[in-house]
């Protein structure tokens, strides 16, 4: 496993991170422990999280098994603030007060004094950045938190917030991938000017890049339940599943998976620090632990760039 720094701060973190969405909900404690077991073998370190997965019990479930079946000292924890307001609308608290309860809370089901990343997220509710910076600060100079950052913010609000800070953001983690692309426009750009590493959630596309959705939806796949029926569909048809196409073909002909090959592309992006990977089994955790991630040859890397640009 490689290491990198996340943006311009000391902090290593593993190029491929352990994503807990699904922990405490669709993935019970025992597969849990399966994943994060796989997932250290390898050399993984850096471990994604937030508050509001699983309305807590994915931070729950992480904790229980930290000393347990790994040291605290051994992984980086990555954990998203911001206390849900009503599920219904789908929006968070990000005000002081809800992000540092939240923070608070976090500690508490992780069992441990301090997190190694700790971010604020966007939440388009009208909560002013002065808020959002004292709690990011006191995290940061209380030591409950070595390095702070954000949640899928856009380009502009990411560069007002570093320019007001009188502390360091180190991290921004955004959904990013062959299928998602939109962060180049201006998130990207903005990162790399600042010193701000990415954290790439969903970097396969939300599971359609690895090519299991490409003939039909398998019966016990997410995308065939309900629950998860329109986080993935915009990504199983049209323009997405011509990319999706694109990158299997590539794929034969490097004698690869079609998951290597789209963790390979984003790797090699600016500013990119590590691919959160979120696997519903060990299964699939293993397989995607074990891909190889040298660089693409440029001419395929130049291929896949033009076919999935975005319009």
């Amino acid at each position: 496993m490689q290491w990198r720094n996340a943006g311009g701060s000391g902090q290593l973190v593993s190029v491929l991170g352990l994503g807990t969405m699904t922990w405490g909900g669709d993935v019970d404690e025992e597969a849990a422990r399966e994943q994060l077991r796989l997932f250290v073998e390898a050399g993984g370190t850096l471990i994604s999280t937030a508050a509001r997965f699983s309305d807590g019990q994915s931070e729950a479930v992480l904790g229980s098994l930290l000393g347990d079946l790994v040291a605290r000292s051994e992984v980086v924890l990555a954990v998203s603030g911001g206390i849900p307001r009503h599920w219904s609308e789908g929006r968070l608290d990000a005000s002081r007060k809800g992000l540092l309860d939240s923070l608070d809370a976090s500690l508490s089901r992780l069992g441990t004094d301090s997190v190694d990343i700790w971010m604020a997220p966007a939440t388009g509710a009208n909560i002013p950045v002065e808020e959002t910076l004292a709690a990011l600060e006191y995290a940061y100079r209380s030591g409950k938190a070595r390095y702070v950052g954000v949640t899928n913010y856009t380009g502009w609000e990411l560069t007002r917030l570093c320019s007001t800070a009188g502390f360091p953001l180190s991290v921004h983690e955004t959904e990013y991938s062959l299928l998602s692309r939109r962060p180049e426009d201006e998130v990207l750009p903005a990162s790399d000017a600042l010193g701000v590493g990415t954290l790439a959630w969903a970097p396969l596309g939300r599971g359609a890049l690895t090519g299991k959705y490409r003939s039909q939806l398998p019966s016990d796949s997410r995308a065939a339940s309900d629950e998860w029926a329109g986080y993935l569909e915009p990504y199983l048809s049209g323009r997405a599943a011509r990319i999706t196409e694109a990158v299997a073909t590539a794929a034969r002909g490097l004698e690869l998976s079609p998951a290597e090959v789209a963790l390979r592309w984003l790797l090699q992006r600016p500013t990119v620090a590590s691919a959160v990977l979120g696997a519903r089994t060990g299964a699939q955790l293993k397989e995607l632990l074990a891909c190889s991630l040298a660089p693409l040859p440029a001419q395929i890397s130049e291929v896949l760039d033009e076919v999935s640009a975005p319009r």
